[in-house]
This record gives C-alpha cells, structure tokens and sequence, in this order.
C-alpha cells in the first residue's frame, strides 16, 4: 500500500526550464496556434545547430518520424526490416504500417544496443537466403549512442540504409570518425564527437520529445537526416502530400504529421536547458552509483567506451545474489509512491511480433528479467535519489534474510 500523502516520485517527469512560457506567449501572440508557423521553423533551425545533422523535419511524435524514414526509403510490402530487439514498440512498428515482414536483433552485453557482429551474421544468412533487407533500425538504449560505424560496416557490402532511433539519446555523444572534423560547427566545445544520430552515413535518425524523454514539447518528434531530399519528401508527405497548387491537389496519400506550433516554442524553451539537462541526468546516475556501487548482485548500465551517453535513465541489473528480484524491489518503491519500471521487454517476446525471426536473443530476454530502470528525473535532488537508494538496498537486505 502507497504511503498515503507522499508526493509521488515519478520515473522520468517533464522539467520546465523557465523560457518556454514566454516562447509559447510569442506564439501566442504571433497567432500560430496550429501546425506550422514561425516557432516550427525556429525549433527545426535550432535542433539542426544542437545536433549538426543539417537537415530536419518536427512531426507529431517519434513514430511518425520513423514511418516518414521508412516510406522515404522505399520500405512496403515484401520487404523485410530488421530492428533491434531490446526496445520500444514505436522503433520497429512504423515498419508493420507499411506492409513490411520484420525480424530482430540481439543486443551486446558492453553496451545493450544492437550487436554489429550478430548483425553482420544475420544479413549474411539472409542474403543466402535470397532475402534482401530493406533498412536496419538500431536504438541508442537509455541514451547511449549505438556503434554507429560498426553498423554501417556490416550494412555496407549488402546496401542496407541504416536509421538510427535517437528517440532516447538527446543530447548524447559518440566518437567522430577521423574524416569529421572534430572542430566544425557539428560539433560543441570543440571536441572530438558527434551528436547522436549525427554519423555520417546514417540515412536518417529519429528523435522523441515525449513527456518522460530528456527535453519534451509534451509530444513530438524529429526526422533528421543529413540528407536533403529525403527531409523534403519527408516533409511533402507530413503534410497530405499536397502538390504545390492554389488549391488542394494531391496526385499520392501522405499524413497529417507536422508538429503543432504551439509545441515547437515548448522545445525551443527545452533545448535552452539541454546542456543542463544532461549534465544532472549523468548526476543523478553518479549519484546511485555512489550509493549503490559496489553491491554485490547490483549493478548499473555500462557505459561504452566511445560515447558519452545522456544517462536517460539509470538502469540497475539485480542478480540472484542481491537478495531480491527487480519485481520485488519494484513494488517495495511503489509501496513507497515512487515509481520504477522493468527493462524494455523485447521486441521477439511481444505477442504481437509472435513468428518474427530472432537472431540471438540471450542477451536482451537476461537484461529484461534482471533489468529495473530507477527514477531519473532532472529535478531530482540528492536526497531524493538517496530515499530511492534506502528502499532498494531495504527491499534486497530483506530477502537475502528471509532466504
């Protein structure tokens, strides 16, 4: 039973920055309220300058942004599509709109996201097949960027386009490779990295500013591509596919996917606090690794080696040897009025993909059932995170006594 008047601690709540009320005033008073307008332009103007990926389109969600990458690349019925396995429904099912077959991905241990090497063995073994794939959609998990080249390597020698589901990781960064160079305007305090979703090669990434995400427009997303005519016939088909005549002429279907302009000042008030946000995501995560490091049969996300992740999330992994399961712990901070949630479950253990080819799946189905995803929210304090910390080391000196 819920504490009773306990504020609730919410797994990863919105965090206003303070410009976006006077951003939606501006629009407002600019009489923009519907889709399009000034404050769209803006923000597509802005993403493109925080991420460096030139060319941007703001839609509806990060669903709608992926099924616009996918249509655009040609993906329909006979295709097949493969994903990665350890994600969210929103990554892989734009692929099913489309009349697509779908098959997944393993993860790697080092990092959760999809394994390159399993990758490489399933295009081959498809290849031999005589199946030919017609885009592969990695995810930067929690926030941490895919190995983005070891990806397109094993892409390249059967000419599969790779879209990239940021929808997590704004804000992340993965190493450049040695062509960009690392103090053009892609890249922030003259480092030597790139935005996610920013590598060359990428035929497209998406992003998300659902209400839990690290910046949010309360719902929305962005297609970004350093592509220019995949953005502009993305953004031909976002709106109906009207042709460009006086009145409404359409000569294919398209959707009503562009983002409302209202929204878009909301993310422009966002991205003026992205920085910041990041930087107490990654606090928060030091923060519970300072208080639960070291716990035998706890541990927390890696991450890889050559990013920078966002830490959307802090992840704990609860082995046998902790003394209590990630159900249980759950339960002990819902007891408490705190919210915590399990891994993504896997693409292939969906009832709705039931009959989807799998290859490996190890992986993901030991991180799901040992995998709990702590509060991470950006107003988090200290404190807070150290109420959280008490409850989970409680719940699991608990159980290793009763055992």
């Amino acid at each position: 039973m819920k504490r009773p008047g306990t504020p609730r601690l919410f797994l990863s709540p919105p965090h206003l920055g303070g410009s976006e009320q006077a951003r939606v005033a501006e629009a407002f008073a600019s009489n923009y309220i519907a889709p399009l307008g000034p404050q769209v332009d803006a923000f597509e103007a802005a993403f493109a300058e925080a991420t460096g990926i030139a060319h941007c389109l703001a839609v509806s969600s990060g669903t709608a942004a992926m099924h616009l990458a996918l249509h655009c690349l040609g993906v329909g019925p006979g295709d097949l599509v493969l994903g990665a396995s350890l994600t969210f429904i929103g990554s892989v099912s734009p692929a099913r709109f489309l009349g697509a077959e779908l098959a997944f991905v393993d993860s790697e241990p080092g990092s959760w996201n999809m394994d390159p090497a399993l990758l490489r063995q399933a295009l081959t073994q498809l290849a031999a097949e005589g199946r030919r794939v017609k885009a592969v959609i990695p995810t930067d998990i929690y926030g941490q960027c895919a190995d983005y080249q070891a990806l397109l390597d094993a892409c390249a020698p059967f000419g599969v386009p790779v879209v990239a589901d940021c929808a997590e990781s704004m804000g992340s960064r993965s190493a450049a490779p040695d062509k960009v160079d690392p103090r053009s305007a892609a890249q922030e305090n003259d480092d030597d990295s790139l935005h996610a979703g920013a590598w060359p090669g990428l035929a497209a990434s998406i992003f998300s500013f659902n209400g839990n995400k690290i910046i949010t427009t309360s719902g929305g997303g962005m297609l970004a591509s350093h592509d220019a005519a995949l953005i502009a016939r993305a953004r031909k088909l976002s709106q109906q596919a009207r042709e460009p005549a006086p009145h409404y002429e359409h000569a294919e279907l398209g959707y009503n996917y562009r983002l409302s302009n209202i929204l878009a000042a909301i993310g422009l008030g966002q991205l003026d606090a992205l920085e910041a946000r990041v930087a107490q995501k990654r606090r928060v995560f030091r923060w519970y690794q300072q208080l639960l490091g070291g716990q035998p049969g706890l541990s927390l996300m890696p991450e890889a080696a050559a990013g920078h992740a966002n830490r959307w999330l802090t992840v704990a992994l609860l082995d046998k040897d902790f003394g209590a399961e990630p159900e249980a712990v759950r339960q002990a901070l819902e007891a408490e009025n705190i919210e915590s949630r399990p891994l993504w479950k896997p693409m292939h253990l969906q009832p709705v993909f039931a009959g989807c080819r799998m290859f490996g799946g190890a992986v993901s189905e030991a991180l799901f059932a040992r995998g709990l995803c702590l509060p991470s929210g950006t107003a988090m304090t200290r404190e807070d995170v150290e109420r959280v910390a008490a409850i989970v080391l409680r719940a699991g000196r608990k159980r290793g006594a009763r055992a």
